[in-house]
């Protein structure tokens, strides 16, 4: 049976092509988070590492490998935008992601809009159908089971605004297929959208009708 298991120690390296953690743990909704400096100066870059944590108060959070620039400038304001990566908006989502010269900005390099928040001066990305705008709650460096720090930040943000196209509402219901959300999967350039054709509903079994 144990060879039916392909099993390794991740101290130790994978051996294989490519990592297969961040595969198998997704696809993963993409953190495209917008955030401004001080001085107003734009960042935009999208995290795999990212997801929802409580409902009320609503928070998210997302983990930045390496010391970067959305990791700065939340720190510095205690503010940002996660705006949904979209199918129509895969390709502007990517070209987020390139490494640039600090001060250049991504929203410029991508054709994108930026939008003044309502509760937050950092900004949204127009053309993004949902936008959650969001105070940093909590933060810290992530450390191994021996307690030695990684070269990675977990950053969690209440949601304080959230902007939603109408068009992805009916009779007050999110529609999360007809938004097209874009999802990060394994390997270095795999990506999934979703759609209703593959939709299945499951009742918690404590919403079940008791049985007479």
């Amino acid at each position: 049976m144990s060879d039916d298991y392909y099993y390794y120690e991740p101290a130790a390296g994978h051996g294989l092509p490519h990592d297969p953690l961040n595969a198998i743990i997704g696809p993963r909704p993409i953190g495209w988070i917008a955030t401004q400096d001080s001085k107003g100066q734009r960042n935009l870059a999208p995290y795999s590492f990212f997801n929802c944590f409580n409902y009320r108060p609503p928070i998210i959070g997302f983990a930045s490998s390496g010391y970067k620039d959305s990791l700065r400038n939340i720190l510095e304001t205690g503010e940002f935008v996660w705006n949904l990566t979209t199918r129509p908006l895969a390709e502007q989502m990517n070209e987020t992601s390139a490494t640039l010269p600090h001060g250049e900005d991504e929203f410029v390099r991508a054709g994108l809009t930026p939008l003044a928040g309502k509760q937050v001066k950092a900004p949204r990305v127009a053309e993004s159908p949902v936008n959650f705008e969001c105070r940093l709650s909590q933060h810290w460096q992530l450390t191994s089971a021996d307690g030695e720090p990684t070269d990675t930040w977990l950053v969690l943000g209440e949601v304080v605004a959230v902007h939603i196209d109408r068009r992805l509402l009916e009779q007050g219901i999110y529609q999360t297929a007809k938004a097209q959300p874009v999802l990060r999967a394994g390997g270095p350039s795999a990506y999934y959208s979703i759609s209703d054709e593959q939709r299945f509903d499951l009742v918690r079994p404590d919403a079940r009708p008791a049985k007479s």
